[in-house]
């Protein structure tokens, strides 16, 4: 007699490990009938449940399905239902199960641009969202007087070969900005240090850190020449705690506070005020470019009472994943090269910032992410978080009552076709939580689904090694406990959550769960 496997796809995600394969770019793992043909496809007809959060990395994923006028690539002719767990972009034909509760008005981008004044953004692609939309509050259309300069991050397969990526082609443009007088307010942002920092490999991040270094003095002595005052600051920490307590490298986010420097000689010997956060940059901003603060912003100046009060050009400089920590242990930070940052620290009016947790409207202990840092960075207010608000819904009951999953769950018992359902699997992604897929496991067998099917992402940022597989046993698990529901697939968040247009990765995935490509894995030992 064949002995089944009793959890295949974790031991299958195992043996990519034993393979050389790791969370973040395992390729397509498709479960099989006895047959050999792949079983809980995505076909015409059948629901689909996206239970991600963030959203700006699950646009063109759920594109691929919904989009009446497509032309990335080839797509079967179905008709698929799609609810999404929150808003990824307004224009998607989808069921939202927790829209958008409010506008987030007058931001900072809002007051500057409402005064007649210019504003730029610059960055590259990798990061473009964040100062893009994020840093305006959600908002996908910029304000008037507000432009961005977008430079193309290299198009390699692994950022840790080029860890310097176009933070000196950011740098340049930046300085460029500089030179036009009309521009008012100048925010750049560098991103190496948070995305080089999500990958295990040290020398490429500590050449991350130094490269930002460098850069943030290209612009800064810039700033100076023009006369435009700088600060400098970051939207959460990443590789100033590289490493787990016991030696094991932890490439996630960080609850770590983050730097916060004002280089203006009219502040030169003036203290900052302590105990701030992310809420504060934008009135401190908006005090340096003698604007109102809105009613809006409950979060305070970090000038010192009496500051000298005068209009001048602000360039802001976030360095993102720049996180502060004293502890030398597994600090990158302290460890890489950066004389700027330790000379602007020791001239320039420096404070501390909380950039975490529920300073940022994160769950309290939790860490903080590139979405949740701009959106406070340029909100100036403290904003309850998707996470928080779908939290509190499992918590209260209203979770299992939600229109848009009712609507997906019924659809598919009524119409005799499958409920699928889809996203990242982690205790605690930016993301979405393996929590709130076994919350959607729970509502389907309350509401008599006959036919469920789970399909994985997984990505260890922040996560032990080799914890994807555990995720995979424990949704594996879940299902078997309830008598409900199949793992049918897994693969890594690399090719699923685009958000660069990369539509070669885009198709990958869509042809992992609408025809099964992938690696085979049976139950049969």
């Amino acid at each position: 007699m064949t002995e089944l496997k009793r959890y295949p796809m974790a031991e299958a995600v195992r043996a990519a490990y034993r393979a050389g394969e790791e969370d973040e770019a395992m390729e397509p793992v498709v479960r099989v009938d006895g047959n050999g043909q792949p079983v809980g496809r995505v076909g015409d007809g059948d629901y689909v449940i996206f239970y991600d959060i963030r959203g700006e990395r699950e646009i063109e994923l759920t594109a691929a399905f919904v989009a009446q006028d497509f032309s990335h690539f080839p797509r079967q002719p179905i008709q698929v239902h799609f609810a999404i767990m929150i808003e990824y972009a307004s224009d998607l034909p989808v069921q939202v199960a927790f829209p958008p509760t409010r506008d987030i008005r007058n931001t900072l981008s809002e007051v500057v641009s409402a005064h007649g004044l210019r504003q730029v953004k610059i960055t590259e692609s990798e990061k473009a969202i964040h100062v893009r939309y994020f840093l305006n509050g959600k908002r996908e259309e910029p304000f008037p007087g507000e432009s961005h300069v977008v430079i193309p991050s290299p198009e390699v397969g692994n950022y840790a070969e080029v860890p310097e990526m176009s933070a000196e082609q950011v740098a340049k443009a930046t300085v460029q900005a500089l030179k036009d007088p009309e521009r008012d307010l100048i925010v750049v942002n560098f991103v190496n240090v948070d995305v080089v920092g999500h990958i295990e490999d040290r020398k490429a991040i500590l050449r991350a850190v130094s490269e930002v270094d460098r850069c943030i003095g290209e612009v800064v002595a810039a700033a100076q020449a023009h006369g435009v005052a700088t600060v400098v600051t970051a939207d959460h920490g990443t590789v100033e705690r590289w490493l787990y307590p016991e030696g094991t490298v932890d490439t996630g986010h960080t609850d770590s506070p983050v730097s916060f420097i004002v280089v203006d000689p009219a502040m030169q010997d003036l203290a900052l005020h302590d105990g701030g956060a992310l809420t504060d940059v934008a009135p401190t901003l908006l005090q340096l470019l003698d604007l109102p603060q809105p009613e809006e912003m409950t979060g305070s100046s970090l000038l010192p009472d009496g500051a000298p009060g005068q209009r001048r050009r602000v360039l802001l400089v976030i360095a993102d994943g720049w996180g502060t920590r004293d502890d030398s242990w597994g600090n990158l930070i302290l460890e890489a090269d950066t004389p700027v940052m330790d000379r602007l620290h020791r001239e320039w009016p420096t404070t501390r910032l909380q950039a975490a947790g529920e300073a940022v409207g994160m769950p309290a202990g939790t860490v903080g992410n590139s979405e949740a840092g701009h959106l406070h960075i340029g909100a100036g207010r403290r904003i309850l978080s998707d996470r928080v608000r779908i939290d509190q819904s499992i918590a209260d009951g209203s979770f299992f009552t939600n229109d848009a999953f009712q609507w997906a769950m019924q659809g598919a018992k009524r119409d005799g076709t499958r409920l699928h359902l889809l996203g990242i699997v982690s205790f605690y992604s930016s993301h979405g939580s393996v929590a709130h897929l076994e919350a959607l496991l729970e509502m389907a067998k309350r509401e008599e689904v006959p036919e469920v099917y789970v399909h994985s992402m997984l990505g260890r940022r922040g996560e032990r090694p080799e914890a994807g597989a555990q995720y995979i046993e424990d949704a594996e698990r879940k299902t078997e406990q309830l008598g409900l529901g199949l793992v049918a697939s897994v693969i890594g968040r690399f090719w699923s959550l685009d958000r660069e247009e990369n539509w070669d990765r885009i198709e990958k995935t869509y042809r992992w769960l609408v025809e099964g490509q992938g690696r085979h894995v049976s139950a049969a030992s």
